[in-house]
């Protein structure tokens, strides 16, 4: 199977892995991604032993000059399965490398090193305070190194364009931040055990500044519509009475009005700590509004919750906050009566996780994670029946 080949056949293999689990990714710990890396890379190659190397014989190398840098660039694919482990694969290319050699007798020789291959790696990742985590990553490679020598005088090499394909592994470390839901920002430094097509071992040096976009996860976090309560059951009627010409007079028997209830998460609506409602959450907001459009209804009830991350009292504000700043969108934005709008915080005070499922009350990632479902904005429509409005 020729280089080339072997590529195609893993993008596609990654391609399809992809969209197989793509459905998969419920939560903002488990999802599949992909990304893209560019940045400096710099060979750590004996380049005065390779050259010497490659001289018949009675020819000395006397000098060598070396140009090692490059710019580097990757294109990957992976899957977070969980809020510490991931396993990403994909393609590299680490540029080109020269160097020009002097030789006695008189001679010249110039070289141009060329790198690329595919990786697959399991990358680590540990939180260090809200957003930014530290990295790392081992993993193996699969890459080919290809020299092209052009020489003169006494400098006479047998095989000017040698190659090597070889399976080694690499190393990384470097730093991660989320920049938002649907986009991380990781700074690596990365190094990859090479040969250099003459048999002789080096490495090469990647620091690369890497855009992540996380797949689903921003979809997994927008709101979830949650089914209405079934409805109660209409009360026994009343004793019949009969009035005083004898007809029987049935009494008045109250139905409660039906209810929906619609969730959506703080993610999906809002920026960490803000109450400015987002461009995901306006698009939330607006097809929820639409499907209101020629109906009537009695009152709608805003709630914003909060999880116990902070002090009772700013968790208090800040769903109050939110709750104001839905309604004010759904009435200048989806056209509702603010006269049947009603907005209420109720802070930390109804969480839905359990008491005991999440421990602490530091804030990180992890704690983060475990209390999303508590950070959310509950609308209740009460009263919807089909019609047109008054």
């Amino acid at each position: 199977m020729n280089h080339t080949h072997f590529l195609r056949c893993l993008a596609g293999a990654g391609i399809g892995a992809l969209t197989a689990i793509t459905a998969q990714a419920q939560s903002s710990s488990y999802y599949p991604y992909g990304g893209i890396s560019v940045g400096q890379s710099q060979e750590k190659l004996d380049v005065m032993r390779l050259n010497q190397s490659q001289m018949p014989p009675g020819v000395t190398t006397t000098s060598v000059s070396r140009d090692a840098h490059d710019t580097g660039y990757k294109l990957f694919l992976g899957y977070q399965y969980g809020p510490y482990m991931a396993v990403e694969g994909g393609y590299f290319n680490l540029g080109r490398f020269s160097y020009a050699a002097t030789t006695s007798p008189a001679g010249t020789v110039d070289d141009g090193i060329g790198v690329q291959g595919v990786n697959l790696d399991l990358v680590g990742t540990l939180p260090l305070m809200d957003k930014l985590s530290a990295l790392g990553r081992v993993g193996v490679q699969y890459a080919r190194t290809k020299n092209l020598f052009s020489t003169t005088g006494a400098a006479v090499i047998a095989d000017s364009n040698p190659s090597k394909r070889e399976a080694n592994y690499k190393l990384g470390l470097g730093l991660q931040y989320e920049v938002s839901p649907a986009m991380l920002v990781r700074a690596e430094v990365e190094r990859y055990r090479l040969n250099d097509a003459v048999e002789h071992r080096g490495a090469a040096h990647l620091i690369a500044i890497s855009l992540v976009f996380p797949i689903g996860r921003g979809e997994a976090m927008r709101h979830a519509a949650v089914s209405p309560p079934p409805m109660a059951a209409a009360p026994e009627p009343l004793p019949v009475e009969p009035t005083a010409a004898g007809a029987p007079v049935m009494a008045p028997v109250a139905v409660e009005p039906p209810r929906k209830r619609v969730n959506f998460e703080a993610e999906s609506l809002f920026g960490f700590d803000d109450s400015t409602v987002q461009p995901d959450g306006r698009t939330g907001l607006d097809a929820f509004a639409k499907e209101l459009v020629g109906t009537q209804f009695q009152v709608i009830t805003v709630e914003g919750h909060t999880d116990r991350i902070g002090t009772p009292e700013y968790n208090q504000r800040l769903s109050s906050e939110r709750a104001e700043a839905v309604k004010d969108y759904l009435v200048k934005s989806g056209g509702l009566d603010a006269n049947k709008i009603s907005a209420t915080g109720k802070g930390e005070t109804t969480p839905v996780t359990a008491p005991d499922a999440c421990k602490g009350r530091k804030n990180s990632t992890q704690l983060r994670d475990c209390l999303k479902a508590d950070r959310r904005v509950e609308v209740e429509v009460t009263g919807t029946t089909s019609g047109t409005a008054p």
